[in-house]
């Protein structure tokens, strides 16, 4: 990926953040919304903004942020300089629950000191 398009796509992500956090009153919001990354396509058209939301009904978050693209893109067209401010859309990325998931069993597994109970692990050895 070009130098240009990386910091084009990390201007939209924290631009995005910062609109999210700061101006954005939908209640169905919730308190802990992360966005990921951006991903731009090279014409400027589409732009994909990749979104963790932590607590259990993450879709209503989901909703009123693709709600609220029109205004979250003319705070973008505000912010930054571009020929072309891109069509928003929000994906939900579960990847940061993943890995709060994944280390809760590590841990798990470290206290019990390497016991994994009720499944058989075989080695290629």
């Amino acid at each position: 990926m070009k130098t240009r398009m990386i910091r084009i796509n990390d201007e939209i992500a924290r631009v995005t953040a910062s609109v999210i956090r700061s101006e954005l009153t939908d209640p169905r919001i919730g308190t802990v919304v992360s966005v990921l990354r951006a991903e731009t396509t090279t014409d400027l058209k589409h732009c994909k903004i990749y979104v963790s939301v932590l607590g259990e009904d993450y879709q209503d978050t989901m909703d009123a942020l693709n709600g609220a693209t029109r205004f979250i893109r003319k705070r973008i067209a505000d912010i930054i300089n571009l020929r072309q401010t891109p069509e928003l859309k929000f994906i939900f990325d579960d990847s940061i629950e993943h890995g709060m998931r994944m280390r809760q069993l590590i841990e798990s597994v470290n206290a019990t000191g390497g016991a994994v109970h009720g499944a058989d692990i075989k080695t290629d050895s």
